[in-house]
């Protein structure tokens, strides 16, 4: 088949307008941007609740709420389940971004996923290298997983809001380092500040995810299997003693994202036919189902997920823990804490130096082969 310039090859079995796809980021950052504004009032309401009755905040975000199937019981504070339930949502569609940006985007070449990497694990490293000079000698030196990674919602909502009219190249690359982060932080969590690591529960996960892996293959659509595959991974995870919202993320990274097939948009093409020449509600239902599958898992899930996290899941993420009850006698414990002073550098300095310092050296290495697309 050839396209609409007349070259052929590569697009086989696609649709012609497929070379001139555009990269939804634009789209994934609409929603962001709307997210954001509520993320913010969230922010706000928090911190006004905490500082007005801290206690009814407390209360209420610690309150158990359990789940229990037969003999098999999960126990968890309020803010737990939001913390490791409903953000492993938002960490699934964090995932298939990213997924749909190496099929389809700005990192299909791999040369350019090289250096958001490395600018990754640099703006992890160096606040690092911060935290522990300032808490040198100090026992606070353990909590240097603190200053090493980002928040992913909060990074998110903020990029929305002050990165409009940023090229999409930018977007790209400041969300795979996003990416990266949470992959590393989420690694190095389950290594080095997890109590205990519970082997069998965690060999259950990995099992499920394999047959979720193989299913996906074989291209079997049931998102009800999925469904509770990802809840029985989600549950033995969390039994292991690793982080739960791990399972998000890898269904999200392992979703593929393509271009409609031309077969397929034919196929979606005569089941609506059919419905306009008999509308039916079995007509009208397969001519949905046909369309439906003409796109791409990864977007499908998108499409479900994206409104849900923007504008639910992550705000209440944002009341569930941003509420600090603040005071003059906290402030100026914190301002004099070296476990203060070592995560505000990490951030405020260690990010951006490790980032555009790591992105800068790589050029250098490598005599501008891998560079920065964005300026």
């Amino acid at each position: 088949m050839t396209d609409a310039g007349g070259t052929g090859g590569n697009l086989s079995g696609r649709t012609a307008w497929a070379r001139a796809f555009q990269t939804p980021v634009r789209d994934y950052l609409r929603t962001e941007s709307g997210g954001a504004a509520v993320l913010l009032g969230a922010t706000l309401v928090a911190l006004a609740w905490a500082n007005l009755d801290a206690a009814s905040y407390a209360s209420v975000w610690e309150t158990p709420a359990s789940v229990s199937v037969g003999h098999a019981r999960i126990s968890l504070e309020l803010r737990e389940w939001v913390n490791s339930g409903l953000m492993t949502f938002f960490f699934l569609v964090v995932g298939l971004e990213a997924r749909r940006e190496f099929d389809m985007g700005e990192l299909r070449e791999r040369r350019r996923v090289a250096l958001p990497l490395a600018a990754g694990v640099g703006g992890m490293a160096v606040p690092v290298l911060i935290f522990l000079a300032v808490n040198a000698g100090r026992p606070s030196a353990h909590g240097w997983g603190a200053a090493m990674s980002t928040d992913t919602a909060f990074a998110l909502g903020l990029l929305a809001i002050v990165g409009r009219g940023l090229p999409e190249a930018v977007r790209v690359f400041l969300l795979t380092v996003v990416v990266v982060d949470d992959v590393v932080a989420l690694l190095v969590i389950a290594v080095a500040y997890s109590d205990r690591i519970v082997v069998g529960p965690l060999v259950v996960a990995v099992a499920v995810f394999g047959a979720m892996l193989l299913l996906r293959r074989t291209d079997v659509r049931v998102g009800l299997l999925y469904l509770l595959g990802g809840v029985v991974a989600w549950v033995a995870l969390e039994s292991s003693g690793v982080d739960p919202v791990v399972i998000g993320l890898a269904m999200g990274l392992a979703t593929t994202a393509y271009a409609p097939a031309r077969v397929d948009l034919e196929r979606a093409t005569g089941l609506f036919r059919l419905f306009r020449e008999q509308p039916t509600p079995e007509l009208a239902r397969s001519a949905t189902v046909g369309v439906a599958r003409a796109l791409s898992p990864n977007e499908r899930l998108q499409d479900i997920y994206h409104p849900w996290t923007g504008y639910v899941i992550v705000p209440v993420f944002a009341l569930a823990n941003a509420g600090i009850a603040l005071s003059t006698d906290f402030l100026a414990r914190a301002v004099t804490s070296p476990i203060t002073v070592g995560i505000a550098l990490g951030y405020i300095a260690g990010k951006p130096i490790g980032v555009a310092g790591t992105a800068w050296l790589m050029t250098k290495i490598t005599r501008s082969r891998l560079r920065p697309a964005v300026g």
